[in-house]
């Protein structure tokens, strides 16, 4: 009875020291925000221009378009930290950015640009893109264009910015305007039975997936189920005249000018094949109303040959990691980069075949050459033969991730575990032979960003697989020639994705053991995953970052 009493008094005091203890790291997190916030306030800093008299580059210049930013980043949103790491490596690399006028003084006088010359824009006008790349532009000295739409100036949406706020915004000097149109709404939508659904805002139109066809307000005539138009050319000139007419009126009634830069929605449509009615009569008022046009998506570089309203750029997405961006802009300007390795010590423990290879903390995040292959070998693990390998892969649904056991690089054997397009696909190869497909499995109603925790063992000519848990075979038989070799790592873009041919393989947590002749773990060999006080550490640390993000969003 005393025992229990006594308990009871310790748990007591327990929960108080523990109360005691978040209430300081509470007051001390909340304290630091409020410095932070009445800095951001009453600190208004303010662009440095870059001295022009030492541009001498008269090439050409690349531009980057990111969809928003969010604090956590979304699947068309970049997390604030990963855009902070990407403009860090831009920074590093050597590029200055350029304003519209610098653009505008390039193609029509000639001008010279920095060396590496970056036209950096942020899309849809949003107050989070605003808030979080804010002290970013201002951390590296980087000018970007923010882009609206006009019907969302005087809306009721607050996650819109109005125009009181992008002119505060132009006075620091790290902001120009631009717009994205009069709205975006979409046409001619025809769902996967083929049935006609007709004309919806973006509010309405949520699950583009399920559509087999549809094009944007301003690319075509209005059609009947039968793709035949329902107006004739008169109606349709008006139609989208009317659309520039408005964006016309409500940016000089509410900012007193017309933004410069238009990136028209959606990209690649025009001069790309398009119906040439519909093309002149936004030919005509995109070169009547603004400076110049960014019409092509998909390509970064921009050289003096480019026309001011047929312009290019690259709308990084929310998944790439830095040397995925880094990768792409080598392939897109032929310059050599310099890619972000992350943790020397953890790196130090891989050989790099190809492609580019960032270590932070657990992951390790394997960019793919373009069109090609990234891989990644473990030193020291040649004579690997009975292993069990566990990992997370957390890479993009749409591209391969693949974990190889017994690689002999000289004989060109392995066995090899791939998730491709949301697949498991099991296959060996001998020396000198072709690759065998030897299991596959289809992930049925597998999300996206879910990570995927895989389980592999290798013991004798035995092969068992788990994934998530759930053990999708146990003792799949392996030829006996594949008898030992490297554990490797592999990324390739999928076939599926037209528009990027450079993919990132996330792999979380790797660990591998050594297999006894009874099959059970012997000797840990490797790991990736945290160990002891890292992983405390690792933990505190999510734990304030989530604080602060938190108080600063409800403050």
């Amino acid at each position: 009875m005393k025992k229990g009493i006594a308990s009871g008094a310790f748990d007591y005091k327990k929960k108080n020291k523990i109360k005691i203890i978040k209430t300081i790291i509470q007051s001390i997190i909340l304290l630091v925000v409020g410095f932070i916030l009445y800095h951001a306030i009453f600190d208004t800093k303010q662009y440095a221009v870059p001295d022009h008299a030492q541009w001498s580059n008269t090439n050409g210049f690349v531009a980057l378009s990111y969809f928003g930013v969010a604090r956590t980043g979304t699947s068309e949103l970049i997390a604030k930290k990963r855009l902070d790491q990407q403009l860090q490596a831009l920074y590093d690399q050597g590029y200055t950015t350029i304003s519209q006028q610098d653009v505008l003084d390039y193609y029509k006088s000639g001008k010279p640009l920095p060396p590496k010359a970056l036209f950096l824009s942020f899309e849809d006008g949003r107050n989070d893109s605003s808030l979080f790349a804010q002290p970013l532009l201002e951390k590296y000295n980087f000018k970007a264009t923010i882009l609206s739409y006009a019907n969302k100036v005087g809306s009721k949406e607050s996650k819109f910015l109005q125009p009181k706020d992008m002119l505060k915004m132009m006075k620091t000097g790290y902001w120009e305007l631009g717009s994205n149109g009069y709205r975006l709404t979409y046409i001619n939508i025809f769902d996967k039975a083929g049935k006609l659904i007709g004309v919806k805002d973006e509010n309405e139109f949520k699950d583009r997936e399920n559509a087999s066809y549809y094009t944007h307000y301003l690319m075509d005539f209005i059609r009947d189920e039968n793709l035949v138009p329902t107006e004739n050319r008169k109606q349709m000139e008006a139609r989208i005249n009317a659309d520039y007419k408005s964006m016309n009126d409500i940016y000089k009634r509410t900012l007193g000018f017309v933004p410069n830069v238009y990136m028209i929605m959606h990209a690649n449509y025009l001069y790309g094949g398009m119906n040439r009615l519909v093309e002149n009569v936004n030919a005509d008022n995109i070169k009547s109303m603004f400076g110049m046009h960014f019409n092509r998506e998909g390509f970064s570089f921009n050289d003096s040959d480019e026309s001011l309203y047929d312009l290019t750029r690259v709308q990084p997405a929310s998944y790439w990691y830095t040397n995925h961006l880094l990768m792409k802009l080598r392939k897109d300007t032929g310059e050599k980069v310099s890619f972000v390795t992350g943790d020397q010590k953890r790196a130090a423990k891989w050989t790099l075949g190809s492609g580019a290879a960032e270590f932070a903390d657990n992951r390790i995040a394997l960019t793919s050459l373009p069109a090609g292959k990234g891989l990644l070998y473990l030193k020291g693990s040649g004579a690997y033969s009975d292993v069990k390998l566990t990992a997370e892969l957390k890479g993009h649904a749409i591209g391969q991730q693949s974990v190889y056991v017994r690689y002999n690089r000289k004989q060109d054997s392995y066995v090899r575990i791939s998730l491709e397009d949301n697949k498991i696909i099991v296959e060996q190869k001998e020396k000198g032979g072709k690759a065998e497909k030897l299991q596959e499995y289809t992930l049925k109603n597998a999300a996206e960003d879910a990570a995927k925790k895989l389980e592999i063992v290798m013991h004798g000519n035995q092969l068992k697989l788990s994934l998530d848990d759930v053990q999708l075979f146990n003792g799949q038989q392996i030829k006996g020639t594949i008898n030992g070799g490297e554990i490797a790592l592999a990324s390739e873009a999928s076939r599926a994705n037209l528009k990027d041919d450079i993919y990132d393989a996330v792999f979380d947590d790797i660990k591998v053991m050594s297999v006894t002749e009874a099959g059970s773990e012997q000797k840990l060999l490797y790991k990736n995953g945290y160990a002891g006080i890292e992983g405390i550490i690792s933990r505190i640390r999510n734990a304030v970052n989530a604080s602060f993000d938190w108080a600063i969003d409800t403050f």
